[in-house]
């Protein structure tokens, strides 16, 4: 049984634009959710539980440490939507 990466998601306004992919990002293609996972997780296991737990498919993981903890944005497939997990997890 894999140990539970996946903390919280990471909701701020900068998070929420990476969802749709907003002109202002320098990288506008969206489709991204932001997570605080656990300081000891691999990009490996990170995409293999996001795509576990919610059940889409995962492009990319990209992490970076921050006093806040660990946060992952996880960029979707273009077959699977963020806004629609965004809603199955609360955030709208």
């Amino acid at each position: 049984m894999p140990r539970n990466v996946l903390m919280v998601p990471y909701v701020t306004e900068k998070s929420m634009n990476h969802i749709s992919g907003t002109p202002a990002q320098s990288n506008s293609d969206g489709n991204k959710l932001e997570f605080i996972v656990r300081r000891d997780a691999t990009k490996a296991e990170i995409k293999a539980a996001f795509e576990d737990r919610y059940e889409v498919k995962v492009e990319s993981v990209n992490t970076r440490i921050t006093r806040n903890g660990k946060h992952a944005i996880i960029k979707l497939t273009k077959d699977y939507q963020a806004e629609e997990v965004g809603m199955r997890l609360g955030i709208f």
